[in-house]
């Protein structure tokens, strides 16, 4: 399986020629916008009719929104905030069923809403979950009947998407080249919210009234749609023409079809059962013997996650300057490597433990970006869906290692607990090898194209295969009369050309004279 010749890529492209014989003209930069998007003819000046976007917010594709640190940290703020309103929840006997109903509620979402991103238009979609959020949430601070309760926790948690339509317009606005570092920091600020809410929640439910959490997040998620609304700028809406439906059946359609998108599920879920894995196992470990911590110092564990995840800006970069199949392929040995260490931290220091939980953290984090940017990489006008089957496998993973890990540490302690993870990160190993980086987009197994390590580097040899595709075009074309190739050769014929003509011309003139 070799690279495609430019000959090959020139048949292809030859019927993008326009009538009128001049080449197709290459972007430098990529563009998600419909041919009949908004904003090619007007820009839109209101939010759902009514509510006035501010000047500086409104979509003009002459001067684009810049993608900078203020709107970057932004997107990180919002999905902390709207992730930590959701994670605050108080589990009572009676009430077991709640995080169950909530997480049932966000998967429906992830499928039925975040979608909608490859739809309509972001800002008003993600204002309106942000107030629909937030409202609901006043519902759950004062009403005093279960059944009311559990519907408004599956109703929230069906809303609670709102970080899942960030990464994927984070992804557009922001230039190829730092998409890694735009998407670290979103999904570190989603991380940021349910460490955050898991050190917290328990610390102030203990000291007042349950209700009193849910009045901070009903706080806290207005807060965000006052930030979204004075800070997120309007973009058109993609895919003009496709219905609700086709967007839902499509995402099906690419579970199926993308072998990138499902090597990527085959990674994320395994992933995610370790992390899960080793967050649920360790309190059961920090809790017995031979640590034997309260409940409120392995809480403080959660700090150790924090530290790590504020490493995200620095693993974002790292991935920007690195082809991101050997970003993850990096994370994922250094996986290996802390999963083994947590295999045999049981009993002994302490200090052992602490470096896992920081290492895990980080390297996960930077399996999961490296997987996004190579996944929206697919098709820009689909990132929604692609974004929500990765975070269906997310799910599905983070309940298989809470489950199956709980079991096997029941049954077996904290060694075999481990080296299940240990095997889960094997696996993923497994699936990264088994596709190469630089392979083309339907080939399901094996390796092409070299392994360039350096995103630079793929860049420039990109480049040159595009100019050497444009040339064979041309002279494809040329072949048939229709415009002259411009390549060196033919421009130094051309020359020699017009020289004799020039050349017989004047002897011409010196015969008419004599």
């Amino acid at each position: 399986m070799g690279e495609e010749r430019p000959a090959e890529v020139a048949r292809e492209q030859a019927s993008t020629v326009s009538s009128n014989g001049t080449l197709p003209v290459t972007p430098a930069r990529e563009t998600v916008l419909s041919k009949d998007s908004p904003g090619e003819t007007e820009a839109i000046k209101r939010d759902f009719g009514f509510l006035p976007i501010p000047r500086r917010l409104r979509y003009d594709p002459q001067n684009p929104a810049h993608f900078g640190l203020v709107l970057n940290a932004t997107f990180g703020l919002a999905s902390t905030f709207v992730e930590f309103s959701k994670t605050f929840n108080v589990s009572y006997d009676e009430v077991s069923r709640i995080p169950t109903v909530l997480q049932a509620g966000y998967a429906v979402g992830i499928v039925f809403i975040s979608t909608l991103g490859d739809l309509l238009r972001r800002r008003p979609l993600l204002l309106l979950l942000v107030f629909i959020s937030a409202s609901l949430t006043i519902g759950l601070a004062v009403t005093t009947n279960l059944a009311v309760f559990e519907a408004l926790c599956f109703l929230v948690g069906m809303v609670t998407v709102v970080p899942q339509v960030l990464m994927p317009l984070a992804a557009d606005l922001a230039p190829p080249e730092r998409r890694a570092s735009a998407l670290s920091i979103v999904l570190a600020g989603l991380l940021f919210g349910v460490l955050i809410a898991r050190v917290l929640a328990g610390v102030i439910a203990q000291y007042v009234t349950w209700r009193v959490v849910y009045y901070m997040a009903i706080g806290l998620q207005y807060l965000v749609l006052l930030m979204l609304y004075l800070v997120l700028p309007d973009y058109p809406a993609k895919n003009k023409g496709v219905t609700y439906f086709g967007i839902l059946y499509s995402v099906a359609k690419l579970a199926v079809t993308e072998p990138l998108l499902i090597q990527a599920v085959l990674i994320n879920l395994p992933s995610m059962a370790c992390f899960s894995n080793f967050w649920v196992t360790l309190t059961f470990l920090l809790g017995g013997p031979p640590y034997n911590y309260s409940t409120l110092v392995i809480g403080l564990f959660g700090l150790v996650g924090m530290f790590g995840v504020a490493m995200a800006p620095l693993v974002g970069r790292a991935i920007d300057g690195l082809v991101p199949w050997f970003a993850g392929l990096i994370a994922t040995l250094a996986l290996l490597v802390f999963q083994a260490i947590a295999v045999g931290a049981d009993g002994v220091d302490i200090a052992a433990v602490v470096i896992v939980c920081f290492g895990i953290d980080v390297f996960r984090q930077m399996v999961q970006v490296s997987l996004t940017t190579r996944v929206f990489s697919l098709d820009q006008n689909a990132r929604s869906r692609l974004n929500a089957v990765l975070l269906l496998s997310l799910f599905m993973g983070q309940v298989m290692g809470t489950s199956v890990g709980t079991q096997v540490f029941t049954k077996y302690g904290w060694r075999p607990a481990a080296a299940l993870s240990l095997a889960w990160t094997g696996f993923t190993l497994v699936v990264f090898l088994l596709r190469g980086p630089h392979v083309s987009r339907y080939t399901w197994f094996g390796y092409q194209g070299g392994i360039e390590v350096r995103k630079s580097k793929l860049s420039e040899r990109e480049k040159k295969q595009e100019q050497d595709a444009e040339r064979a075009v041309a002279a494809d074309i040329n072949a048939t009369g229709d415009i002259e190739a411009a390549t060196p050769e033919n421009d130094e014929k051309k020359d020699e050309k017009d020289d004799k003509q020039e050349l017989e011309n004047v002897e011409d003139e010196i015969e008419d004279i004599v």
